[in-house]
């Protein structure tokens, strides 16, 4: 009878890993069914089987501590993505950036334009005429379309004044995106948005990475 519950949990917890979506809950899930696959081979000791089980056995008894080693592996990297910060990230985009100057009324892209760069702003200030909002200097624009569905931009970027960027293309973007797990963070596709310009110390230190005081 036990036998053949401890079998039956086993099966569950095996079927219900095919609905997790994120790995921090597959993992302890499996760690959960390692645990009882085990349970239920050793069972077959008690009830005479356990020659037809030991397999079952061996094979978990190997998975558990791979399984462990793997949800640490994945808590450290959340530990270590939560603790970067947007300095860590924009460093990692540095190197790969080039400067553009622009003049007052120069329209860096126009909605529905193809994305393919990504800009930080040295100095002056980019307005998005349909919504009203204005960035200035440590602001970061143009990723929201690197992302997107289509790879088409969703708004018109223009030039209040004279303006340098920093910019970088959209393929190295998405390489080092997936190559760099808190650049990746930082541009999140479930948390782009526009920036503001920067107001907190946080947002001054990303200004001064590249080279310039914020005022």
């Amino acid at each position: 009878m036990w036998l053949l519950i401890a079998g039956w949990i086993s099966a569950a917890l095996v079927f219900s890993t095919f609905f997790m979506k994120t790995m921090i809950p597959l993992r302890l899930i499996g760690i959960a069914s390692n645990v009882a696959f085990m349970s239920y081979a050793l069972l077959g000791l008690q009830y005479g089987v356990f020659g037809q089980l030991y397999p079952i056995l061996v094979l978990h008894a190997g998975l558990l501590p791979l399984n462990v080693i793997r949800l640490r592996q994945v808590r450290r990297l959340v530990d270590a993505v939560a603790a970067a910060s947007d300095d860590e990230a924009i460093r990692a985009l540095i190197p790969y950036m080039k400067t553009e100057q622009h003049s007052s009324g120069d329209v860096l892209f126009r909605l529905g334009d193809p994305a393919d760069k990504l800009y930080v702003i040295e100095h002056g200030r980019v307005v998005f005429a349909e919504i009203g909002t204005e960035v200035g200097a440590g602001a970061v624009l143009g990723e929201v379309g690197l992302f997107a569905a289509g790879g088409t931009r969703a708004l018109t970027a223009l030039c209040e004044g004279d303006c340098r960027l920093w910019t970088i293309t959209k393929e190295k973007t998405l390489e080092i995106y997936y190559q760099n797990p808190n650049f990746g963070m930082f541009f999140d596709p479930t948390r782009l948005r526009l920036r503001a310009p920067p107001r907190n110390s946080k947002e001054r230190r990303l200004a001064r990475l590249l080279g310039y005081t914020c005022r």
